[in-house]
């Protein structure tokens, strides 16, 4: 039983199924060897305009110029959080002006909720090339921050923008997919397509780890005067419609 056991495993040597592990490390640094000479994937996201109503541009790089880039599409699978809303009316009127390609992914959103009953979204953003750089891709996508609950100190709350997803999909090979394609993601190839392509899930360098942005709260001491004072106008606004209504308005029987 001994030397049929020692020829088997002679067998399984020569037929290379074993694996020691010089070969992993010699394959490990072979990989590494590939993607040392494979120009980096860089992602840049910034936040334009002051106040509730924000612009958020997403800029892709490459790190060397690719003539044949053309033949690429770059989708971009941004991660809305809950502090956060996109406005699907506002999308429909930025693409019928061609300003923007984003659609919303999330069923059943609610614009008009608070943060704390609200849920995370997902936008596809279909990027551009960048008319003023080769190698360059951006998108752009308007958000606005929800309400938030009041604070009992601080007047102010954050919202983290996590880094998207970055999908790729080429009709031909180029050694940049080889390098950095992780995984295969299926969403639609086009904007205003049904079909259905296989893009490749992208490793890319990010410039800053994740997006932070500074809300403005209120403070729950002054709970009791905005409502006292909300209230006072209401009922002052009713009033002086009701008597216009009166005074000018003509009823008849």
């Amino acid at each position: 039983v001994a030397v049929r056991a020692v020829a088997w495993l002679l067998l399984w040597e020569a037929a290379g199924f074993t694996c020691s592990p010089a070969t992993t490390f010699n394959n490990t640094h072979f990989v590494a060897g590939i993607r040392a000479t494979c120009s980096e994937i860089t992602l840049r996201q910034e936040v334009l305009k002051d106040g509730f109503h924000r612009d958020l541009l997403t800029k892709v790089k490459f790190g060397e110029s690719i003539e044949d880039l053309q033949t690429c599409r770059l989708l971009v699978k941004q991660y809305i959080p809950t502090g956060l809303f996109v406005d699907p009316y506002e999308l429909a009127s930025l693409r019928e002006r061609n300003i923007t390609e984003a659609v919303m992914v999330s069923e059943n959103f609610n614009i008009e909720a608070p943060n704390y009953l609200s849920k995370e979204s997902e936008v596809l953003l279909y990027a551009r090339q960048d008319s003023q750089c080769i190698d360059c891709f951006q998108a752009f996508l308007p958000v606005h921050y929800r309400y938030h609950r009041p604070h009992i100190k601080d007047g102010e709350t954050f919202i983290v923008v996590h880094n998207p997803d970055l999908l790729m999909y080429c009709d031909q090979e180029f050694p940049v997919l080889k390098c950095w394609a992780q995984s295969k993601v299926t969403a639609p190839c086009a904007l205003n397509s049904k079909d259905i392509c296989q893009w490749n899930n992208m490793k890319y360098k990010s410039v800053y780890k994740n997006l932070t942005l500074q809300v403005p709260v209120g403070l729950t001491i002054h709970t009791s005067l905005v409502c006292s004072v909300t209230l006072l106008i209401t009922i002052l606004c009713s009033t002086l419609i009701l008597v216009a209504v009166f005074k000018y308005g003509h009823f008849s029987l």
